[in-house]
């Protein structure tokens, strides 16, 4: 019997926000890498996300150790993506601003 050796795809696809999903699930690739660079083994990821494969974990974590200077500059503009837009959401949304208005209602209704 012969080994058929053949290139598997990597199991990452892009979604409509532009976020890299590991496999057919909604675990991120930055999950993944996060987890992995704190020492997980992936065995130890696939524990904590039971819906990623355990194939598709070390083809990830193959891939992001091939591409690090790639994957390190996407995970980079996804944080100040999120920077971004919780600063946006502070500013609309003032949590000073509304604790005061809170505590004004509440005294309202308590005065009534």
């Amino acid at each position: 019997m012969t080994l058929a050796i053949v290139a598997e795809p990597v199991p990452l696809k892009v979604n409509e926000d532009g976020v890299i999903l590991v496999g057919k699930t909604r675990v991120t690739l930055d999950t993944v890498v996060a987890v992995f660079n704190q020492g997980a083994t992936a065995e130890e990821i696939v524990y904590r996300y039971p819906s990623l494969s355990l194939a598709d974990v070390y083809a990830t974590i193959a891939y992001y150790l091939k591409h690090q200077l790639q994957v390190e500059a996407y995970l980079q503009q996804r944080r100040q993506r999120s920077q971004e837009i919780r600063e946006m959401n502070q500013a609309r949304f003032d949590p000073q601003g509304l604790r005061d208005r809170l505590l004004a209602r509440r005294t309202e209704q308590e005065e009534c």
